[in-house]
């Protein structure tokens, strides 16, 4: 089977390891890797035979069993779990008939999916961070190296004031880290799901809980209060933690391609060969890692919205809303990995242009800083003054296709207000870029110590086929 679900779609739109993880073996995976461990626990409980585990392990492999068959049944059975517990004692059978009696024991289908799920997040949350630590890392370097790269701040796409390319990279880096810390908080409540039948472990009696203690420290996650079969805040939290992060990058996504535009030219995606070209135009350079940010700020949001619609679900059981996570869910994350992934190389390989940067702010010959003089001689004629003077100007400075500070010299209540060489002051973009470097250094020092919420899921590791190992 080629690595990849979609050889065609998926190099592009998200990485061979969340693909991996939420390949249909690693969702049958996730499973068996729920029921192996049930066995331990339930031996090391005293509830089935400590003979049981070894032949029940040794089962517990994914590529053993028959996809397309166990498909074929959950198509009538309405869940994955079914089939493949049925599929599993038999395995287990063949081995050890005295041990296929202890297959599932206590379990419901819900348990198995899950827990299942719940591995698989785990390991994808470990993979999506370690991309995400590499884009933390470049924008952290860019703000730093660039915090006085004077470039143009735009409002409605429209030159506004200066600012610096540091503060844009920072702004980045703000929204990043936040988004890491909604996602470690998320993941941190990613639990175990081990609750019987309705929900209430009776089938194990009196060592329920015990069980369930067991299993949780197995698998080396949190036990919850109670079982979640119908509560889906865990994973709803990080589907929306997720469609906050694509958000992220899609803005990022949006700068990119708008300062990539010709007419602009202020940073460029990486170039290389096949990278950004045109089927017929040779001299094309385009935007692709930004096409894929936006893409998936565009696909997320409706993921999310489908899971959430599904929270409200029925008594003990959910009929239907449940049933919506199983695609969604590992859609969601497959856009957030190849998007990460994107970013991290769009940024570690961005070609800025503080030249092109430092042109573009003269294009309005001066106007860029009108605000800058206005402020200035505010202090001496009153703001209203100074707007109507310095907004007059700047009509006279278009109309005679002058610059604005040329206009100002000669008029004899700016020199006389401001003094002979005020203007050139003003006229330099760096001096009005106001707490910009103190904007940044704030976001560095937050980006070094940030909040870790209670409960941060340190997990060991765990030797897994869904981890790659094994």
């Amino acid at each position: 089977m080629h690595p990849y679900g979609d050889p065609l779609l998926d190099p592009l739109f998200s990485t061979e390891e969340a693909v991996r993880i939420f390949s249909p073996r690693g969702r049958l995976q996730g499973m068996l890797d729920f029921e192996a461990a049930l066995a331990r626990a339930e031996a090391k409980t005293g509830v089935i035979p400590p003979t049981a585990v070894g032949p029940i392990e040794a089962a517990c492999k994914a590529d053993l069993h028959d996809l397309t068959a166990l498909g074929q049944e959950a198509a009538k059975a309405g869940n994955t779990a079914i089939p493949m517990v049925k599929h599993l004692t038999r395995a287990v059978a063949a081995r050890d008939e005295e041990a296929a009696r202890y297959v599932h024991w206590g379990a419901t289908s819900q348990d198995a999916m899950d827990t299942g799920l719940v591995l698989q997040l785990r390991a994808f949350a470990d993979a999506l961070d370690a991309d995400l630590a590499r884009l933390d890392a470049t924008l952290a370097g860019l703000a730093d190296r660039h915090r006085a790269t004077p470039m143009v701040a735009r409002t409605w796409l429209q030159h506004a004031l200066p600012t610096t390319f540091g503060l844009k990279a920072a702004v980045w880096l703000d929204a990043l880290t936040r988004d890491r810390e909604r996602l470690a908080s998320a993941c941190a409540r990613l639990a175990l799901q081990f609750g019987g039948a309705a929900g209430t472990l009776a089938a194990l009696g009196d060592r329920g809980l015990a069980v369930a203690e067991a299993l949780a420290g197995d698998l080396a996650l949190p036990l919850p209060s109670l079982p979640w079969h119908t509560t889906r805040d865990r994973v709803l939290e990080l589907a929306a933690a997720l469609g906050i992060l694509l958000g992220t990058l899609g803005s990022i996504g949006r700068d990119v391609s708008l300062m990539m535009q010709i007419e602009i030219g202020e940073a460029y995606e990486p170039t290389g060969p096949g990278r950004g070209g045109s089927s017929t135009m040779p001299h094309k350079r385009n935007p692709v890692s930004s096409a894929v940010l936006l893409q998936a700020a565009v696909r997320g949001p409706s993921l999310v919205a489908g899971l959430l619609m599904g929270q409200v679900q029925e008594q003990e059981r959910g009929l239907g809303g449940w049933h919506a996570e199983w695609q969604a869910l590992p859609d969601l994350c497959r856009l957030a990995a190849g998007a990460a992934r994107q970013a991290a190389e769009l940024m570690e390989g961005l070609d800025v242009r503080p030249d092109r940067m430092r042109g573009n702010l003269d294009i309005t010959r001066g106007l860029i800083l009108a605000e800058a003089v206005t402020m200035a001689l505010g202090d001496r004629l009153g703001r209203m003054a100074a707007h109507t003077l310095v907004a007059d100007a700047s009509r006279r400075a278009v109309a005679e296709d002058r610059s604005l500070r040329d206009v100002l010299a000669e008029d004899p209540t700016v020199t006389a207000a401001l003094g002979p060489d005020a203007l050139d002051t003003l006229f330099s973009p760096l001096n009005y870029t106001g707490a910009a470097d103190t904007f940044i250094d704030r976001v560095l020092k937050a980006r070094d110590t940030p909040a870790r919420p209670e409960g941060k899921n340190e997990h060991p590791p765990i030797p897994s086929p869904l981890r790659g190992e094994g």
